[in-house]
């Protein structure tokens, strides 16, 4: 049997509101039952980082706090420390993001927490059977929390093509050991093209980058993969191997997102946000323009079926002109116009084969 996903369009007047429907949806997808009065609700978002323009918008996020005060739980907002050198990079930079970007105590009415503590070490071990891992790193409050509610702002992404669901609480659900274990895979090196500016140095939070005379070198012993350097690069000169890396990057994200739930009982709920479709993640200090126009927001408790809904419902759309998808057709695979060398389906077919979801769905309008 396919999987519900729930979908509101964006059209509204006084009969029929965006913010209203939200909270009809999410009654009707069943995600005031994932958790039960007196229990606490860990609600998993991106913040965005300071400079990024396309993160969630919070008016959706206390839209989707109020409709959970029904459950009489208790709630508090998180995500993770970052890899990079950023903005988010430790609790205490994270928390001012998240502030500044328009989420804290006083617009939410719920805590903000960054679930894997001050420097981003503090995680369980969850046991697994994957391909890659026998266990994972998972942020501590993500494991301690009764229930997950994931809010994901979908967009495309530089190393595993689309960004959706099992991304938010897959990468987003491990501690800073364990994004080092999803990227172990990325290996960048320098071309020709590098004209030795000295930009990625400022990004790399290993110094695994040195620059002699106009050419930069990258010390493949000191480097974590977190490939921020090849998004930061002016002149284009940071590769990687993307036919070989992204394949095993995505199945690991996707072995750390069944860690994130398995140890919920499966308890979670999860939102898609299909609007403001950026080509990036919202870990980047800027945001590119939306690939199409905004499309809605799904609701499931299937992270496999949201995910695929959410890449086809993209799909769908003609692609805006003058954006990274140079205004591809209708029914085109967007986010192989921006990354050719990415196969972003593995992470829908190895999380279906893991039996996190299904990949059929019934798409049920609100």
């Amino acid at each position: 049997m396919a999987s519900k996903v729930y979908f509101i369009d964006l059209r509204a007047d006084f009969e029929s509101r965006v913010l209203e429907r939200l909270k009809a949806g999410m009654e009707k997808a069943g995600l005031l039952k994932i958790v039960g009065e007196g229990e606490i609700l860990a609600i998993k978002l991106h913040f965005g980082e300071k400079g990024c323009t396309a993160y969630l918008k919070p008016a959706y996020v206390r839209t989707v706090i109020d409709a959970m005060q029904a459950t009489k739980c208790s709630m508090f907002l998180t995500d993770t420390n970052t890899l990079y050198v950023g903005s988010r990079s430790d609790s205490v930079r994270h928390i001012r993001t998240a502030v500044e970007n328009g989420f804290s105590y006083a617009s939410m009415g719920i805590p903000v927490l960054i679930a894997d503590g001050l420097r981003g070490t503090n995680h369980e071990i969850v046991k697994i059977r994957g391909k890659h891992f026998d266990e994972v790193k998972i942020a501590s409050d993500i494991v301690r929390a009764d229930s997950l509610l994931a809010l994901s702002h979908v967009k495309g992404h530089d190393v595993t093509g689309l960004g959706g669901a099992l991304k938010n609480i897959g990468m987003g659900g491990g501690s800073r050991a364990g994004k080092v274990a999803m990227h172990s895979d990325v290996r960048p090196f320098v071309s020709d093209k590098c004209q030795g500016c000295a930009t990625c140095t400022n990004w790399c939070p290993t110094g695994a980058i040195r620059v002699k005379g106009k050419r930069a070198s990258i010390l493949s012993e000191a480097c974590i993969g977190c490939a921020e350097c090849l998004v930061v690069c002016p002149s284009k000169a940071v590769r990687v191997k993307w036919s070989e890396s992204s394949r095993t990057v995505q199945e690991k994200i996707v072995e750390y997102a069944l860690g994130a739930t398995q140890s919920k009982s499966r308890r979670a709920g999860y939102i898609n946000f299909v609007m403001d479709v950026a080509p990036l993640c919202d870990c980047y200090p800027f945001s590119d323009a939306s690939i199409v126009p905004d499309v809605g927001i799904l609701i499931s408790q299937d992270p496999v079926a949201i995910d695929k809904a959410s890449a086809d419902l993209i799909n769908a759309q003609v692609g805006l002109p003058h954006t990274a998808v140079k205004g591809s057709k209708r029914g085109s695979d967007k986010f192989k116009v921006m990354y050719p060398k990415v196969d972003w389906g593995v992470q829908i077919a190895y999380a279906a084969g893991l039996g996190l979801g299904k990949i059929d769905y019934t798409l049920v309008k609100i």
